[in-house]
């Protein structure tokens, strides 16, 4: 089968399409036509080296999957699945990992799943979208509705807003009804953040997105609940974690489920709790949460963001456009 692999970690160079054996399901296992796959931010990471993953070489990149059923393991309970059924891929699997990072990806024309990782597309939803959704809009999901229990009317401040999980952070907090500013540092990215509804842009590049965010909803005051955030979206961390702070209410909520900028910065816990702040902490998502995201993508509700669709053979372009920090939302690829 044609495949994307690398054999050796290091720059985008070392990608390249090659023609390896197509995977056998085993027993429990389901064999699924890949259709559409999607990248994440831990890709261009994965094929640099992230110490302390290990990675089996060759590898194959991409962590959302959308395909086909075309087979089962012997003796497989294949349940309410059939060959040609639609499926999404629940990328994580247990005991093993997640797809793209420590089990090989869906860069290629077929991969083997645990039939308790199929998750069925409804027909309104096309592969392409359905492949935007796991890692990055599953995780958002689960922050923004599970842990954060995001409301109608409230104040939301996203930080790192542009990238899988900011965008979706940003749609599902408009979706709930909340008023929502978001933090960019490309001009071109603040109107597209516009583009989808964002109620306040505060270019980083150019403004202290603590002074905007106070300009906007007023400066915290320890027993006022009137100025600040009511929830502040964090997965930066690094330097701008303590920073934040400054932005949430008297009784308002952190939400945090990464650390892409530093993941042990600085804290002032004066700030939690003079300001009786609550961090919430969230990670991955449930296969609840990507049947909750399919039905809403099914009924208009969400319309994922994809920046880029392209071949399969095309995905080097693909990753080198997450290196360069162009993506705004996922970057698609079509496996014919």
């Amino acid at each position: 089968m044609k495949a994307v692999i690398f054999e050796e970690h290091g720059p985008v160079s070392n990608l390249k399409v090659a023609d390896i054996p197509a995977p056998e399901p085993a027993a429990g296992e389901a064999l699924v036509r890949v259709r559409a796959v999607a990248l994440n931010g831990f890709d261009p990471m994965i094929l640099a080296k992230i110490p302390g993953i290990n990675t089996p070489l060759p590898m194959i990149p991409g962590g959302d999957i959308s395909g086909e059923v075309a087979g089962f393991g012997p003796g497989t309970d294949a349940g309410e699945f059939a060959v040609g059924t639609r499926v999404l891929i629940d990328p994580l699997i247990r005991g093993k990992g997640v797809f793209g990072e420590t089990v090989r990806g869906g860069a290629c024309e077929y991969v083997t799943v645990p039939v308790t990782n199929l998750v069925r597309v409804p027909d309104a939803v096309s592969f392409e979208d359905a492949a935007a959704l796991p890692i990055a809009y599953g995780t958002a999901y689960r922050m923004i509705r599970e842990r954060g229990k995001v409301l109608a009317g409230e104040k939301v401040l996203v930080l790192g807003a542009t990238g899988g999980v900011g965008v979706c952070s940003v749609q599902l907090a408009k979706l709930a009804g909340a008023e929502v500013a978001a933090a960019t540092s490309s001009a071109a990215k603040a109107e597209q953040l516009r583009a989808i509804g964002v109620d306040h842009v505060i270019n980083v590049a150019e403004e202290d997105f603590v002074k905007s965010t106070q300009a906007l909803w007023g400066k915290p005051r320890v027993f006022d609940e009137g100025g600040g955030a009511d929830v502040v979206v964090n997965f930066v961390g690094g330097d701008d974690w303590a920073r934040a702070l400054r932005c949430v209410k008297r009784g308002g909520r952190m939400l945090t489920c990464g650390a892409t900028n530093g993941y042990d910065p600085k804290t002032d816990i004066r700030f939690i709790w003079s300001f009786e702040i609550s961090v919430v902490g969230s990670n991955c998502w449930t296969r609840g949460d990507l049947v909750a995201l399919l039905d809403l993508v099914a009924d208009g509700s969400l319309k994922p963001q994809i920046s880029s669709l392209r071949p399969l053979e095309e995905l080097p372009t693909s990753l080198q456009d997450m290196i360069d920090r162009t993506v705004f939302g996922k970057a698609v690829l079509r496996v014919a």
